[in-house]
C-alpha cells in the first residue's frame, strides 16, 4: 500500500511538473507573439509619421482636392484608431513597458498631426464636419478617473457611430509630457485637473458628460 502511495505521489508531481512547463512556454510563445505585433505597429507608426507630415506639407504649400483630402484625412484616423486599439489590447494583456508607453506616445503624436491637417483642411475647403477632440489621461491609476474616462470613451464612440462621417473623432493621451500635445493644451486652455476634457472644432470644450445627447446637442 505504501509504494502504491509513493507512486501516486509521484505521477502527480510529474503531471504537475509537464502542466507548470507547458504554461511557461505557452506564456513565453504568447509574450514573444505579441512583441512581434508590437515591433509591426512600431514600424506602422514610422511609415504612418512619414505619410501624415507629407501630407501635412502638401496641405500648407500645395493645391489639392478637398473631397480626396477630407477623406484620406477619415481614412488616416480610422487606421491609427484600429492600431491603437490594438496596442491597448496589448496593454491590457502585458505589465506596461517602456516600450509600449514609447508606442503609446508615438499615436499621440500621429493624432495631433492628425487634428493640424484637419484644422488645414477645414480651413481651405470650407468642410462642416466636426472636430472632435478627446484629451484624456492615460499613466492615472485614479479608479474615480478611469470609471469617468470610460464613460467619456463610451458616448464618444456612440456619438460618432450616430453622426458618422459627420465627425472626425480624435482620442490623445495628455499626460505623456509631448511638448506638441502640451502646446495644444495651452493653446485650447485644457489644464491636467480638467481631464478628461472634449475640443469640438477647437471652440467648445466639455469636461462633464452623461449621456450621448450632451455632446450631440452642440452637433446640430
Amino acid at each position: 500500500m505504501f509504494h502504491s502511495q509513493k507512486h501516486v505521489f509521484w505521477q502527480a508531481l510529474l503531471i504537475t511538473i509537464l502542466i507548470f512547463s507547458i504554461g511557461i512556454v505557452l506564456g513565453i510563445v504568447l509574450e514573444n507573439w505579441r512583441t512581434s505585433k508590437i515591433s509591426t505597429l512600431a514600424e506602422n507608426s514610422q511609415l504612418d509619421f512619414l505619410d501624415i507630415k507629407l501630407q501635412s506639407e502638401i496641405y500648407s504649400n500645395e493645391e489639392f482636392n478637398c473631397e480626396v483630402a477630407v477623406n484620406e484625412n477619415f481614412k488616416f484616423a480610422e487606421q491609427i484608431y484600429e492600431e491603437a486599439k490594438m496596442l491597448d489590447r496589448y496593454e491590457s494583456a502585458s505589465r506596461l513597458t517602456e516600450d509600449l508607453k514609447l508606442q503609446h506616445k508615438k499615436y499621440d503624436i500621429l493624432r495631433g498631426m492628425l487634428l493640424i491637417n484637419s484644422i488645414k483642411i477645414k480651413k481651405q475647403c470650407n468642410s462642416d464636419y466636426y472636430d472632435i477632440i478627446y484629451f484624456y489621461k492615460y499613466n492615472s491609476e485614479d479608479l474615480d478617473l478611469k470609471a469617468k474616462q470610460k464613460v467619456f470613451s463610451r458616448i464618444l464612440e456612440q456619438v460618432k457611430e450616430t453622426k458618422g462621417s459627420d465627425v472626425l473623432l480624435i482620442p490623445i493621451a495628455a499626460d505623456n509630457d509631448i511638448s506638441s500635445i502640451n502646446l495644444l493644451l495651452d493653446k485650447y486652455n485644457i489644464k491636467q485637473e480638467q481631464l478628461p476634457a472634449i475640443l469640438i472644432n477647437n471652440k467648445i470644450k466639455i469636461t462633464e458628460i452623461q449621456t450621448v445627447d450632451d455632446v450631440l446637442n452642440y452637433l446640430n
